[in-house]
């Protein structure tokens, strides 16, 4: 904002990260009583210059960069008062794109908090404590971290297939407690997540979720369930639809639809009201309107609409007001997983490598029986629901050399999101070193796998028609598939046993007028057998064929990855994520890479994301560096250069010769984005009394852009500055500039914008969704 700077006003932005498409940002103005500092980074340095607009919402453009001696001023455009040389020339809103990193979001600023009353450290004496870290580190954490008005970080791991909450209080940092025991479930085991099942009434209001969801529909009249709406993996839907919108619709498995944003809010205020619940026994005085900071976890991959999405419903949901955005943040699954590996010890590790190195020794070591140990003392812990982390670095962090780098690949239910980072010493501050990948490689895959299996053995029409039928016998028999799949091992060889539904036997033998068993005899598929005892008898063979394709691909994108000149050299590589629990992806992962790199495991691997976002909101700040995962810019006018652009962009205005189109470009795809740098520009309406200024964003997967018209460049949001009226003393209505001030290196993006003249807060938003 430099130095005119008297009144800022920081626009939280409400970004949400999602595939093609559009996001939508919303920018609320919070007024701050000092000075904004805004720090230029790598991303002030711009090359082209503006241009003047063409249609009826014209403005004009200040772009403020240093010009070499050898860079020609435009003759005829208009200068600015400032320090350093400025350009300024119409630009067309319509035709104006904005920066937009697709994985960054609202960003967290120091000392944008309201005022508050500090509350006691609260500690619930009555849980019993599971010490994962029995000792303290070896080296403690030489970093300060932000002062917050907050009390209480609650965080909110938002998964394909399971879902949970953890929290903790800002004055106890090292204690993570996880949420009650969910009802439901199987008998006589704690569950630290539930499923992500949403059951609806047929009038299309909350009924329960999570296990209470799944059981009370397992267990209507399958005549009535064919009214109640039930929803489950869907999550998957917001990362697949490549036309994310505020009214894009959801389908329940009885085939009704409701607006997804509904079925968002509905999970998560359901966590919100848990959660609170929880907190308001331990701490009566908690406000949780003004002390609770929320987290939810989306995938690194997710794009900008996405993210917005998440936040939108965030909001629908109550969990915090877009008053204060600020109050909410969004976290990336693998980066979050990365923060808590950061605090692990030697002993709450597993290590897949062929040689592992436990106290400078080399040991043989069986994934299977490694894992199994850390599962048997997982089971025993999980009973309670408090743990500790380390307050500074685990071991094996501290044993890392400057420079050192590694991968975290976060397998999930639904994506596999990849993240490469490098640990910077001595603060403990991570930077990632190439932009997030992935893609729709989860356990669901698995699933989607057996579910093709049953088509090719009694068809797909029946298969639909059951689906729609008899949707509660439906997830019974999923059920039954996923306890299946969860004990399948490259080293089991006896058969698994697979238990068929009455309702699916009875209604195919109405549906096709033969029986199972004489279905199972004509299949083409001769590894699965059918057991007088009512239950489809799998091989060994037939289970590993389910999840070869989705593993592959896993496989084949981290090599991908490992492949890459950026990311030579990698030295660990940390799985993480509840499909990381399977053996056989732990297998094929260690078969793999085990002798390129460390293949590390942490024990609670399922929860590891959970409690790496709660570290995050109480350090927001840890990430230092993040990579941007396209090129964004506006669209503009320049200078027509005769021979440099094509005849085409030619636009003659006011007797001068103009090139259209021109991409301006604010960010670069993998461009280093540091926490706090930004990227100014000067907007100037064309016509006096002129209330509003809307600009373009676009981006591209590519960084050879020229203008906003080249193949793989698409429009993805709008940038919208409302401008109230100024008038001079005398009444006169004079011309105005705007500055605005894009922040990236968060997980969102965060906007400022000025009147120049007054130093008063512009109103401004990013929307993504309505695109």
């Amino acid at each position: 904002m430099g130095r005119h700077s008297r009144v800022v006003a920081v626009l939280s932005v409400r970004l949400f990260c999602s595939l093609p498409g559009d996001l939508w940002f919303s920018l609320r103005l919070l007024h701050l009583g000092r000075q904004f500092k805004a720090v230029l980074g790598v991303t002030a340095q711009r090359r082209r210059g503006s241009g003047c607009s063409r249609e009826e919402n014209e403005l004009h453009f200040t772009e403020e960069r240093k010009l070499s001696p050898q860079q020609p001023i435009n003759p005829g455009l208009i200068g600015t008062a400032t320090t350093v040389q400025n350009q300024r020339t119409p630009l067309h809103a319509k035709d104006m794109t904005t920066l937009l990193d697709v994985r960054m979001g609202t960003l967290q600023i120091d000392n944008m908090d309201r005022s508050c009353t500090p509350s006691p450290n609260f500690l619930n004496e009555s849980c019993s404590i599971a010490p994962l870290t029995p000792s303290q580190s070896p080296r403690s954490e030489h970093r300060s971290v932000p002062s917050s008005r907050f009390v209480v970080v609650v965080a909110i791991d938002f998964g394909t297939t399971s879902s949970g909450y953890a929290f903790s209080f800002v004055k106890d940092p090292e204690v993570i407690h996880m949420m009650r025991k969910w009802e439901g479930g199987d008998p006589g085991v704690a569950h630290q997540k539930t499923p992500t099942s949403l059951l609806l009434t047929p009038e299309k209001t909350f009924h329960s979720f999570g296990y209470t969801a799944r059981d009370f529909y397992h267990d209507l009249d399958p005549e009535e369930a064919r009214d109640w709406l039930y929803f489950e993996k869907f999550k998957m839907k917001i990362h697949s639809t490549s036309d994310l919108t505020m009214k894009t619709e959801l389908e329940a498995l009885n085939g009704k639809k409701v607006q997804a944003l509904e079925v968002f809010a509905h999970a998560l205020r359901f966590f919100k009201e848990h959660a609170v619940h929880e907190l308001k026994e331990q701490c009566p005085s908690l406000d949780q309107n003004e002390e609770i900071r929320w987290v939810i976890t989306v995938p690194a991959i997710w794009k900008q609409p996405a993210k917005q999405f998440m936040r939108e419903a965030a909001y629908l949901a109550g969990l915090v007001s877009p008053e204060y955005p600020e109050q909410l943040l969004i976290a990336l699954e693998p980066e979050a997983a990365s923060i808590y590996c950061r605090k692990l010890r030697l002993h709450q590790m597993i290590d897949l490598s062929c040689k592992a190195f436990f106290n400078g020794f080399t040991t043989d070591r069986s994934v299977d029986s490694s894992f199994r140990q850390a599962r048997e003392q997982l089971r025993r812990s999980r009973h309670s629901r408090t743990f500790l982390v380390e307050t500074g670095m685990g071991e094996l962090w501290s044993e890392m050399q400057a420079g050192d780098r590694y991968i975290v690949a976060d397998c999930g239910g639904g994506t596999v999101d990849l993240t490469v980072h490098q640990i910077e010493q001595p603060k403990g501050t991570l930077k990632e070193l190439y932009k997030a990948s992935g893609g729709p490689y989860g356990a669901v895959g698995v699933d989607l796998a057996f579910e093709n299996m049953l088509c090719k053995i009694f068809g797909d029409d029946f298969i639909q028609t059951f689906k729609v039928k008899r949707p509660a016998a439906w997830v019974d028999l999923m059920i039954a598939f996923e306890a299946r799949k969860r004990t399948a091992a490259p080293q089991r060889s006896n058969h698994l046993n697979i238990s068929l539904p009455f309702s699916f036997i009875d209604f195919y033998r109405r549906h096709t007028r033969q029986n199972v068993e004489t279905a199972l005899r004509k299949s083409s598929v001769n590894f699965v057998k059918w057991s007088s005892q009512g239950m489809l008898r799998m091989s060994c063979e037939a289970m590993n064929e389910l999840f070869q394709p989705t593993i592959q691909q896993i496989v084949q994108h981290i090599g991908d990855l490992m492949n890459k000149p950026e990311v030579k050299g990698i030295k660990y590589l940390f799985l993480v994520g509840g499909f990381a629990e399977s053996p056989m992806l732990q297998n094929a992962v260690q078969t793999a890479f085990s002798e390129v790199c460390r293949v590390i495991i942490p024990q609670d691997v399922g929860l590891t994301i959970l409690k790496g976002a709660v570290l995050f909101g109480l350090d927001p700040t840890i990430v230092r560096v993040r990579r941007s995962p396209l090129t964004y810019g506006v669209g503009v006018l320049n200078k027509f250069v005769e021979g440099k652009h094509p005849k085409e962009k030619l636009l003659v205005k006011e007797g001068k010769n103009w090139c259209t189109d021109i991409f301006d470009k604010f960010v670069s795809v993998d461009q280093s984005v540091a926490l706090g740098d930004i990227v100014q520009r000067s907007y100037c309406p064309a016509r006096l009394g002129q209330r509003k200024i809307i600009i373009n964003i676009y981006c591209s997967s590519s960084d050879d852009v020229v203008y906003i018209t080249d193949p793989g460049v698409r429009k993805c949001g709008t940038i919208n500055l409302d401008l109230p009226d100024i008038n001079e003393a005398n009444g006169k209505i004079i011309r105005r500039e705007i500055k605005a001030s894009m922040q990236f290196g968060d997980t969102e993006i965060k906007v400022a914008a000025m009147d120049v003249k007054t130093s008063k807060t512009v109103r401004a938003n990013i929307d993504f969704l309505s695109n």
